[in-house]
């Protein structure tokens, strides 16, 4: 599932900056960079790194106004980071990519309202918690431009937003992300509960795999879940 698993997070990358214009490929690599968003923007390769593509790379980002996030996954056994760091290049965080098969529907205490984002009001309540959750900002905009192509969820308690899920299917395969819970709800199980329901929500569609990338401090959640560790994506900042 590890070819899947970057497939379907491309893809989600793709189809936000296309959905205002900001999605563009060339020899060496792929970007997608949105002005009043912090979300994409990154660039990537669609092959391993080499000196070519790197001092590309390089050249472009040192020209950017924005400090773009370089994603490289782990798969080619090359030892890059030592071809990164020649070029300038620091490692600013690390994920794990992890995948299950969807079998059964999970059963759970339903405390949370958990809605579909479809319109304008939803959008903004969205893109004011996503920032307290996660540390940066996703426009309103792109979940407005792509609704019909991706799922974004909003999970309240008594009326109060509390949490956010990106759900992006590709092929046979759900894509989970953006999923994050506010500071003040946080330790009571409630990203859990979002989780099991945006799989109960895939398996419904008829998705037989998912897929996520998540961060090593909270794969635990995923690992309760059966997801398995597949491969490590060294996300990269120029230094």
């Amino acid at each position: 599932m590890i070819q899947e698993n970057i497939n379907n997070l491309i893809s989600l990358w793709q189809v936000a900056g296309n959905s205002v214009n900001s999605y563009f490929e060339n020899e060496n690599f792929n970007y997608a960079v949105i002005e009043n968003s912090d979300w994409p923007n990154r660039i990537w390769f669609d092959h391993d790194v080499d000196n070519k593509s790197l001092n590309a790379a390089k050249e472009f980002l040192s020209k950017q106004s924005k400090n773009l996030t370089v994603p490289y996954w782990d798969i080619y056994d090359s030892y890059s980071d030592e071809l990164f760091e020649s070029y300038g290049f620091k490692i600013k965080f690390k994920q794990i990519g992890m995948s299950m098969k969807l079998k059964n529907k999970f059963d759970f205490k339903k405390r949370l309202t958990i809605e579909l984002v479809s319109n304008e009001k939803e959008a903004q309540l969205w893109e004011n918690i996503y920032p307290e959750a996660f540390g940066y900002r996703i426009s309103k905009e792109i979940l407005l431009n792509t609704q019909n192509k991706i799922d974004y969820y909003l999970a309240s308690i008594n009326d109060e937003p509390i949490g956010t899920a990106i759900v992006y299917n590709t092929g046979n395969v759900s894509g989970i992300h953006g999923v994050g819970v506010i500071p003040s709800a946080r330790r009571q199980g409630f990203a859990e509960e979002i989780m099991k329901h945006v799989l109960n929500e895939s398996i419904n569609v008829g998705m037989k795999f998912s897929t996520l990338q998540a961060s090593d401090m909270g794969k635990g959640i995923y690992l309760r879940l059966r997801y398995s560790e597949d491969f490590t994506i060294k996300n990269f900042i120029l230094d």
